[in-house]
């Protein structure tokens, strides 16, 4: 168990959301749960033209902003279930999703970490959808983190950076998802592997914009 696993089991369990003490809850108090309400959106830098294309809880503020640093650097990751959850009430049935993939990390960060984020909240997202999460995206090469990056840096640095084993999915649609959604050069990236392998419809998922 890492340092900061061991500091959550000794010290009284707090909401990342609001810092209220916690008692039987998982991740988060029953007010942050509550709070978090799923919708689709029509227009982001994901789609070129308004069509429902994207589910998210909201914008990357807030116990939201907590929720996120919580799980990716603070090794919480009970709050995949609550986060991927929450993010299920909002998937519209018509896109009939056979499967959730997540955005991978490269394999060195991921020993780093010790986990995939974006794998975690896959898993719940997928089991609250009753559809498999399948990591069906590797990424080919390292590449510089995309916060660190100008918006015209984003591309370029994830130009050929996935690849894509489509024997592992079901035919139909499937539901990319990421943590959080800047300018959207990850997701697009992914998106044109997927397309490129001859996966799609894809639609896109993400905790926070």
């Amino acid at each position: 168990m890492d340092l900061a696993g061991v500091l959550r089991a000794l010290l009284p369990r707090r909401c990342p959301g609001c810092e209220a003490q916690l008692g039987r809850e998982a991740g988060l108090c029953l007010a942050c749960r509550a709070a978090l309400r799923p919708r689709v959106e029509t227009h982001s830098p994901l789609s070129s033209r308004p069509a429902p294309h994207l589910v998210t809880l909201g914008a990357y503020g807030g116990r939201t902003r907590r929720a996120v640093r919580a799980l990716k650097f603070g090794g919480a990751r009970d709050l995949a279930g609550a986060l991927g959850g929450a993010l299920a009430g909002g998937v519209p049935a018509g896109w009939q999703v056979g499967a959730v993939v997540p955005v991978p990390l490269h394999p060195g960060r991921e020993r780093q970490r010790g986990f995939n984020q974006s794998e975690l909240l896959g898993q719940a997202l997928g089991a609250a959808l009753g559809v498999p999460c399948v990591p069906a995206l590797r990424r080919t090469r390292a590449t510089a983190q995309q916060a660190r990056l100008h918006a015209g840096q984003r591309g370029a640095n994830l130009a050929g950076a996935f690849a894509v084993d489509a024997r592992r999915l079901p035919p139909g649609p499937v539901l990319l998802l990421d943590d959080v959604l800047t300018t959207g050069s990850t997701l697009l990236a992914c998106r044109d592997a997927l397309h490129a392998a001859g996966v799609g419809p894809v639609y896109f998922a993400v905790v926070a914009r």
